[in-house]
């Protein structure tokens, strides 16, 4: 068997190439660093780009017949990306704007694509040196520094109550009866609202980058509802750890996310959830927008 049929044979390597973009990042952070722009007006570091090159060139070693696919290289042509059965998809700096504002919250996210979904997650956060990782069929987990990895598991949603792994026990010293929400910092806007004051009682969790579907994925949150537009790189090395811990990242239909199966990179507006059994769109509005 190969390593790109049992991807969890190249999560070491790829932990360690997400930390060392990590280090990458963490030296241009420390300094006075300039901001320019894309052409969509999405800021660009040279924190981005510097981390772009490093795990390029990591995966390149590593896997040298795989295709790559990142944000910093995304003019690729659909031509071109429609005949990848694997690839990688990676956010080398995901939540540029949260490393602008200094807050630590940001992450390097590197996905193996297999047949449009995410069979391997890494998603590093360089401030913490924080890692959560997962590949298909071998759980999901967390490490802190210094540490051995933990298995984290999503909570079932009991009516505004969680249980981690069947305990009866409300997660985290939450609010009782209260739906945990982990939500962005950085992006709001009506349509999160109107989800909001559907739900009801709630508690909102903020925090930038994909951290907030690690949040899911560890049990801390019951739900990320990401209502605005985000791009493949941002979500895929997540889902792939949420899914692995037992929950999963559906469209507002509440089918999964799928990838390269389109020219434009956009997602549809979309839900992390804990517990898969739980249809999050009910709390939409009548027209499925909120």
């Amino acid at each position: 068997m190969s390593n790109h049929d049992d991807p969890s044979r190249l999560l070491g390597s790829v932990i360690e190439i997400a930390a060392e973009a990590g280090r990458k990042i963490m030296q241009v952070y420390t300094t006075d660093f300039a901001v320019t722009h894309k052409d969509d007006l999405t800021p660009l570091t040279h924190a981005d780009l510097a981390a772009h090159q490093t795990i390029c060139e990591g995966l390149r070693r590593l896997t040298p017949d795989l295709p790559m696919l990142s944000e910093e290289s995304a003019h690729i042509p659909f031509g071109e990306r429609a005949a990848w059965r694997r690839y990688w998809l990676i956010d080398p700096l995901d939540g540029t704007r949260e490393f602008i504002k200094r807050n630590g919250e940001f992450t390097v996210n590197i996905a193996l694509i297999d047949e449009q979904h995410p069979v391997l997650g890494v998603v590093y956060a360089p401030v913490t040196g924080l890692c959560y990782f997962a590949s298909r069929g071998h759980g999901a987990y967390k490490q802190v520094p210094d540490a051995l990895p933990q298995a984290i598991h999503t909570r079932r949603y009991m009516g505004g109550r969680c249980d981690v792994q069947g305990s009866t026990d409300v997660a985290g010293g939450r609010m009782p009866g209260a739906t945990v929400v982990a939500a962005s910092r950085s992006h709001s806007g009506d349509s999160l609202r109107g989800f909001l004051a559907r739900l009801g009682d709630h508690e909102i969790l903020r925090i930038g980058s994909s951290l907030k579907s690690c949040l899911v994925a560890e049990g801390r949150a019951d739900v990320y509802p990401r209502l605005g537009p985000t791009s493949e790189w941002d979500t895929a090395a997540a889902q792939c750890v949420v899914e692995e811990a037992g929950g999963r990242v559906t469209d507002t239909a509440m089918r999964p996310l799928r990838y390269n199966t389109k020219p434009e990179l956009l997602n549809p507006h979309f839900f992390v959830s804990g517990d898969p059994e739980l249809d999050w769109s009910q709390y939409l509005g009548s027209d499925g927008a909120c």
